[in-house]
């Protein structure tokens, strides 16, 4: 099954999702809603968050569901967030056929609904939940093997389908500040990373736990920076058109989001 084919490819996001605070940030959501005015309107949604890892690759729930709230100690209204898009079949069908292979199957989680790394951004971009989403899991926190998924799903580009990788540009939970105190090290990384996208280098994304000024700092674990090579893999060709559309500090973490085409 193919999608219908639109005029221009979607663009590919990378965005910092934040944490469910973001709502009541006084810059930030704004940033985001004038972020997705500027889109064409998609036929559909695919989410790659930084909060969900499983492998063999796997699909979110093709219906709406209820959300996964997957963070703790915050208060009651955040668990009262609601994002009731609908499913995408047809989207996971096309996904399963792009990525599934011998050896490589793509199964399906019928009852798992969107985490915060997917609604968190999705309700400040498209508050009217009524764009189908689907989820996609990362089988691996390797950027090569992440890259190469994202090139297997750029078809999709060409049929409406807006692709969202979702992380945190830096993600050291012990680096937050409430005053939005900045240390330096998410400062260098974030500078390096604006200089090196910039300049379209790949080989040093690629490599950037080493590349990087204080890379393993910036991302003691790596699953918030992964998604960017999900986005990279799929606008592979318009690496040159990438722009920052969001950028600063949020609590002294890096916000940096980029679009590419």
């Amino acid at each position: 099954m193919t999608m219908p084919a639109t005029s221009e490819p979607m663009p590919a996001l990378y965005l910092s999702h934040g944490a469910p605070p973001l709502a009541d940030d006084p810059i930030w959501p704004g940033e985001l809603a004038a972020w997705s005015a500027e889109l064409p309107r998609p036929t559909s949604i695919l989410m790659v968050s930084a909060h969900w890892e499983e492998a063999p690759i796997a699909l979110s729930a093709t219906t709406t569901v209820p959300l996964v709230y997957d963070f703790w100690g915050f208060p009651e209204r955040y668990y009262q967030v609601r994002y009731p898009a609908p499913g995408a079949p047809e989207l996971a069908a096309r996904v399963r056929a792009l990525l599934a292979g011998p050896g490589e199957p793509v199964e399906q989680s019928p009852d798992r609904g969107l985490d915060h790394g997917a609604y968190v951004p999705l309700v400040e971009m498209f508050p009217e939940a009524d764009i189908p989403v689907l989820q996609l899991s990362m089988p691996s926190l390797d950027p090569r093997r992440l890259m190469a998924m994202g090139r297997r799903l750029a078809p999709l580009r060409d049929e409406g389908v807006l692709i969202i990788g979702s992380g945190f540009f830096t993600h050291n939970l012990r680096a937050l500040h409430s005053s939005g105190e900045v240390s330096s090290v998410m400062a260098e990384f974030d500078d390096w990373g604006r200089r090196v996208l910039a300049a379209g280098d790949l080989d040093a994304l690629l490599d950037f736990e080493h590349k990087a000024p204080a890379g393993r700092l910036a991302h003691p674990r790596t699953e918030h920076f992964a998604p960017l090579f999900v986005t990279l893999g799929a606008g592979a060709d318009e690496l040159d058109t990438q722009r920052a559309v969001i950028e600063g500090f949020w609590n002294g973490l890096a916000k940096r989001s980029i679009q590419l085409g």
